[in-house]
């Protein structure tokens, strides 16, 4: 009867992000930060056209940068700069497009650390991102046709977090043998 009965680790959910170290700044300050530049990047894209030609470079930066300051492992972040990048630019071909959302999104996904089963949610994403491309064929329903499709982003990933919240909690057994050390 010597064994120490398991302790939880977390009684409640917690972000797995927030659970890692940070080198600089803090998880709120970073992933807030990052978010809104996310969003300021696409925004900014979707106001630009031949003529505004430094609003495609600044939401281009904008959107990289907050890719690059959300709290996450490095090599997360670096995997969606790239996709989140390309098919940021290919939104600008018109609300055929918002479908490709889904590519940031589940970069958010991959970033957030979610579970396996909580990428279901880019169903939503997906399903809305053709319907909008359905009902708005030319550019004057562009601005809806993208906010309805950001929308249905933000729908899908508080759905994407409340499916990773659904896991049982952590248990963390007390160690009971120390590690061999590594001879030499």
């Amino acid at each position: 009867m010597s064994a120490t009965p398991p302790l939880l680790a977390r009684r409640f959910w917690r972000e797995p992000t927030s659970l890692l170290p940070l080198r600089w700044g803090s998880y709120r300050g970073r992933y807030l930060g990052g978010l809104l530049f996310i969003i300021a990047g696409y925004v900014l894209l979707d106001g630009s056209n031949t003529y505004t030609v430094p609003f495609l470079l600044l939401g281009t930066v904008l959107n990289v940068t907050g890719w690059l300051v959300l709290p996450a492992v490095g090599a997360r972040r670096l995997a969606i700069v790239g996709p989140a990048l390309v098919f940021q630019w290919i939104l600008l071909t018109g609300p055929q497009s918002v479908v490709v959302m889904v590519v940031p999104f589940l970069g958010w996904l991959l970033v957030r650390q979610r579970p396996a089963l909580s990428y279901l949610s880019a169903l939503l994403v997906v399903a809305v991102g053709i319907a909008c491309a359905n009902v708005f064929t030319t550019s004057q329903g562009e601005a809806a046709s993208y906010g309805i499709t950001a929308a249905s982003v933000v729908a899908a990933a508080w759905l994407g977090r409340w499916i990773a919240t659904r896991r049982p909690p952590v248990v963390i057994r007390p160690r009971t043998e120390k590690r061999p050390t590594p001879a030499g």
